[in-house]
């Protein structure tokens, strides 16, 4: 059986002392030993499919290399469980691992799932949540690095950083987005009221219009729901017995199961997509928003991003504890962008 490659035949292949090994592989190099140098050790390890053993390390630093995450249901989401995706693909690329507990919407557990996480000697925590939401953070997140992620602290007095998506700068691309293709008469269903992220969106709605000074019609913002049958029954009270001269020409949703709702409505009175009406997504939903017939167009939630975000900010607090106090000193949130997905629900205004 070939022997395991240790630290110190790494060390020879790349031409340096073992304490510099030490030092690039448990990620404090920076500082302490040339770039080249460091280039040379990770490449040597590479060759030589050297790895670190986790145990010694743990015992080396006092710590369990082992991240904490709680969602409210993230695990069993169609897509938020993308934002512990990218968390995780973070947290192994330097060399952390992750163990996630789901309370199922239970905000009762949310302490107890805190609780046994820290009875394992994690080394920091993260909430999740589908959707964005205010948190009571649970009282054992403030005894180690913790960070929020889609969700934020709901507290008079917040201590924990907390990364969401920018859904002002999402409402205000997704019409203006439709605005740029000649359209005037735009309407928008704006999910459930009690989302917090539903006012977010409607403000980047409003604020794309008054950008090009176009009267904002409240009649044509409506608090619809969420699900595929609320965007029918939305799009219906605009667009049935309209004259085409009155009726919306584009039609921005909350998200996309509202879309799919205004797409089954507009082929209930005969109009054509994106002919006659164009229809505006928000989420890209995995195995909703591209096989749609047609393809929907969408601002696409920065899910992977998030958790990416929020654990390299966990990582440098467990790595460097006064970046914690620097990074609450220059404020507690951080918003990642949403992105643009152009598809063929969209298109030029119609002629009337």
């Amino acid at each position: 059986m070939q022997r395991k490659a240790t630290a110190l035949d790494v060390a020879k292949r790349a031409g340096v002392s073992r304490s510099a090994v030490s030092l690039v592989l448990n990620g404090r190099g920076d500082g302490n030993v040339a770039k080249e140098s460091q280039d040379r050790i990770r490449q040597a390890a590479a060759d030589l499919n050297y790895s670190p053993n986790a145990i010694a390390l743990s015992l080396r630093n006092q710590r369990s290399r082992v991240i904490g995450i709680v969602s409210d249901e993230v695990v069993v989401s169609p897509f938020d469980g993308n934002i512990i995706g990218g968390a995780d693909d973070v947290a192994r690329a330097h060399g952390f691992v992750t163990v996630v507990m789901d309370t199922e919407l239970d905000a009762s557990r949310d302490e107890s799932a805190v609780e046994t996480l820290l009875d394992r000697q994690v080394d920091g925590l993260m909430y999740v949540t589908v959707g964005l939401k205010p948190l009571d953070v649970p009282h054992g997140m403030l005894r180690v690095p913790s960070v929020l992620a889609n969700c934020y602290d709901n507290s008079p007095t917040p201590q924990l950083h907390h990364v969401i998506p920018d859904e002002v700068s999402g409402g205000r691309e997704a019409t203006g987005h439709l605005l740029q293709l000649g359209h005037r008469e735009i309407a928008f269903l704006a999910g459930a009221a009690t989302s917090p992220a539903v006012p977010l969106r409607v403000e980047g709605h409003r604020m794309a219009l008054a950008e090009a000074s176009i009267p904002v019609r409240e009649d044509r913002i409506i608090m619809a729901g969420w699900d595929i049958d609320d965007g029918f029954h939305g799009a219906m009270k605009m667009l049935d017995g309209v004259s085409p001269a009155e009726r919306p020409t584009a039609i921005a949703c909350a998200n996309d199961r509202l879309a799919v709702g205004v797409a089954l409505a507009a082929a209930r009175l005969g109009l054509s997509v994106p002919r006659d009406l164009s229809i505006m997504g928000y989420d890209d939903e995995f195995r909703i928003a591209a096989t749609m017939v047609p393809a929907l167009t969408t601002m696409a939630l920065p899910l992977r991003d998030m958790g990416a975000a929020a654990m390299s900010m966990l990582l440098r607090q467990i790595e460097d504890p006064g970046s914690g106090i620097a990074a609450a000193a220059s404020g507690l949130e951080t918003m990642v962008p949403c992105r643009l997905v152009v598809r063929e629900s969209t298109g030029p205004v119609p002629a009337r």
